[in-house]
């Protein structure tokens, strides 16, 4: 999270009556004190108002609407924006949807910021930042930054029960929190949310229906069947990753292992055996519990289940294996950075260090905040 307070660029000014910026200048009511942007070359405590310039002005606006929610004044700058920008709206959510895809999320989350201060009742702009936050969070997850990780997936979990609340509901607010439920592991909130899209949608007349549309409702109604099916909403299960994730990986070892005593095909219980025995370095009894969740149906199809199986395969010292492992989840998700990272450290354990850096640079070059890739690079450039 970025410490620093985004209000202290910004000061307010009064201008006089007669004060113009141009012939086309917005209305401005010189009884109000107007936010305005720094300068970056302004000396501190200076201010030359035959320098003012319309965007310094709409960049205060845009941040005092973003960061200064209780301004006594904020429907007058509004007002002032959504007059000398008609399309400041759509002009704003492309500039934070090409950010956000860019990963520049620190101007993307500003961008937001101020889209919902400009209009906090817009349901589009809240399902907008629920996915952006979402988004933030995996990327910050996958370079090893997991504490930002987890405050992005608070927020996002705000929002997205924000757009779930709008009237009229919005089927696509439950469409997507239902997979952000799903990597929380949350498979009861999932489920129900999965159910509501497939209501809300159920009038919809398949002629009426694009192609993207059709896919959703096959996608939601085919998750649904397999949360049922594998039994994924009991409390246990969730009961017991929240526990494995919470750092009690023996009593969530003992309470997946009572679901698996109900549920042994169910390879996402196998995974999360698997999972909390890696965490305590039982790498061996993991390695087992991984090949198990491979043997499940389903379970063959993942890539995180590979990762983790060859991370258990390196330390109990099958590198062949591991790299084979890695290779075929490599084939199935070609940008996961966490296996890139992995093959670089195979590389590392078998003193391959020019392969090594190659699979390491790869990952930076994917994602240049990735702590684990620079750590390693560094410790090889030790050893050279």
């Amino acid at each position: 999270m970025n410490p620093q307070n985004p209000l202290d660029s910004v000061y307010f000014i009064k201008l006089p009556e007669n004060f113009s910026l141009s012939a086309h200048a917005m209305h401005i009511d010189p009884s109000i004190p107007l936010p305005v942007q720094k300068k970056d070359s302004a000396a501190p405590g200076t201010f030359d108002a035959s320098e003012l310039t319309q965007e310094q002005i709409l960049a205060g606006i845009l941040t005092v609407l973003a960061y200064d929610h209780a301004n006594p004044n904020l429907g007058y700058y509004r007002s002032v924006l959504q007059e000398a920008r008609p399309g400041i709206k759509k002009e704003l959510t492309e500039a934070a949807i090409l950010k956000a895809k860019n990963e520049d999320w620190e101007l993307a989350e500003e961008i937001w910021m101020a889209l919902h201060g400009l209009d906090p009742e817009d349901k589009a702009t809240i399902l907008n930042m629920a996915l952006f936050f979402d988004q933030r969070a995996d990327s910050y997850r996958r370079s090893g930054l997991h504490e930002d990780a987890d405050a992005y997936d608070d927020s996002a979990l705000n929002y997205y029960r924000e757009a779930m609340d709008s009237e009229p509901e919005i089927p696509d607010a439950f469409f997507n929190a239902a997979f952000f439920y799903l990597k929380q592991h949350n498979y009861a909130d999932a489920k129900g949310c999965l159910e509501s899209f497939l209501a809300l949608t159920a009038d919809a007349k398949d002629e009426e229906m694009g192609e993207n549309e059709r896919y959703k409702q096959e996608r939601a109604q085919e998750l649904i069947h397999k949360i049922q099916n594998r039994n994924l909403e009991s409390d246990r299960f969730h009961h017991a990753y929240e526990l494995i994730s919470g750092g009690q990986e023996e009593k969530g070892l003992e309470e997946i292992r009572r679901f698996i005593q109900d549920n042994p095909a169910v390879w996402n219980a196998w995974f999360m055996l698997g999972w909390g025995l890696r965490k305590l370095e039982r790498f061996e009894a993991a390695k087992q519990a991984f090949e198990k969740a491979r043997e499940c149906e389903g379970g063959d199809e993942n890539a995180d289940t590979l990762n983790e199986l060859a991370i258990c395969q390196m330390e109990t010292g099958d590198l062949d294996g591991a790299q084979d492992s890695l290779n075929d989840a490599l084939t199935m998700d070609p940008d996961n950075t966490k296996i890139i990272s992995n093959l670089g450290y195979l590389f590392m354990k078998r003193g391959d260090y020019t392969e090594a850096r190659k699979y390491f640079m790869t990952v930076l070059e994917l994602d240049p905040n990735d702590k684990i890739a620079q750590a390693c690079l560094t410790e090889m450039e030790r050893e050279a």
